[in-house]
């Protein structure tokens, strides 16, 4: 099954408290729900807030975020995403994972770039159960041709050791929407909380719709002449 993590804050606060026992993602970059989410939530995912932070241009206070996250993953069901470096050699990403608190494996995850090498997701999936992946760089874009062939590539490669690896991808509600085949363990979007009042339609409704959509359960290995998928 597919945990579905719906971005917050969400707003009026009715609107939040009609989605209780849904899975939610808070984010350091503005955390005023995460009190309230672990009140109501199934189970709650700290990102640190990379994206927010490159986008508007700031830099991340990585102490503060750990100060933040870490009384909140005495939860059973919390966990959270080490800092990562959007934009940046894989190497200072690793720096990062390196100087995080020592705590179990699967209360924290790290981030793969999608533009980092093949060999550091593997790396990756050997030191922890739950890795993330990022678009980024030229992948840029979720659902590009460019994007599904290097989803492709990173499946095929986990396929023969790490098939067992629970796989979150960041920013990727719209991988189960469209029905692609990528065996996604967990996906995180912020659509409920953007967008519910252009659809007019409950956020509750917009909840139950996305969480009955499901990934695969597993990855077929894809030929190499149809790796490309067109969005």
């Amino acid at each position: 099954m597919t945990v579905h993590y719906h971005g917050t804050p969400i707003t009026p606060r009715v609107h939040l408290e009609s989605l209780a026992g849904a899975s939610f993602c808070v984010s350091f970059a503005d955390g005023r729900d995460v009190v309230r989410c672990h009140q109501i939530g199934e189970s709650v995912m700290l990102d640190n807030g990379a994206f927010t932070i490159w986008r508007k241009g700031g830099v991340m206070d990585i102490a503060g975020f750990w100060a933040w996250a870490l009384p909140w993953l005495d939860c059973p069901t919390t966990w959270a995403v080490i800092p990562d470096v959007i934009s940046g050699d894989w190497r200072e990403t690793a720096k990062l994972i390196s100087s995080a608190p020592r705590l179990p494996a699967h209360k924290i995850a790290p981030v793969w770039h999608l533009h980092d090498p093949i060999s550091r997701l593997l790396d990756l999936c050997d030191m922890f159960p739950r890795v993330c992946f990022g678009s980024s760089e030229q992948y840029a874009e979720v659902g590009s041709a460019i994007w599904h062939q290097r989803i492709s590539e990173a499946f095929d490669a986990l396929v023969p050791h790490h098939s067992y690896t629970l796989i979150h991808m960041l920013r990727g509600l719209q991988c189960v929407k469209e029905g692609w085949p990528y065996p996604f363990a967990s996906v995180d979007s912020t659509d409920i909380a953007r967008n519910h009042s252009s659809y007019a339609i409950p956020p509750a409704t917009l909840r139950a719709r996305w969480d009955g959509m499901q990934c695969p359960v597993r990855w077929n290995t894809q030929p190499k002449q149809e790796a490309l998928f067109i969005a």
